[in-house]
């Protein structure tokens, strides 16, 4: 599993670079999206090249949003049709916000993010 953290002034961006978030590697993914965004900030997950999420994949999405904690807010961002679906049908969507690209959320979070 491969994450990676970029900060764009107070949000940070945390991608992942697998094809797959499911029970593999939910453990490890949940440690790892912890210790990157343990500093603080709002968070946006780009998961533009997820092709598959399983329920345990989900769940380690909104246990990792529960752990951010009060006061802190996390948006996906670059959904493949096969993960949107799953967000849709388990209306998550009505709990995360979901955009397009990083680049949307990163404008949508304001203009001092977005630079």
């Amino acid at each position: 599993m491969n994450l990676t953290y970029t900060q764009h002034d107070t949000v940070g961006v945390v991608h992942i670079a697998d094809s797959r978030l499911d029970a593999s590697i939910a453990i490890q993914f949940k440690e790892a999206f912890r210790n990157l965004t343990a500093g603080g900030g709002d968070v946006i997950f780009d998961l533009s090249e997820v092709e598959f999420l399983d329920s345990s994949g989900l769940g380690s999405i909104v246990a990792v949003y529960k752990a951010l904690g009060r006061g802190r807010h996390m948006a996906l961002a670059g959904l493949q049709p096969p993960v949107e679906k799953v967000m849709t049908l388990t209306r998550m969507n009505a709990v995360f916000s979901i955009f397009p690209t990083v680049d949307a959320a990163l404008a949508a979070a304001g203009p001092t993010a977005a630079e």
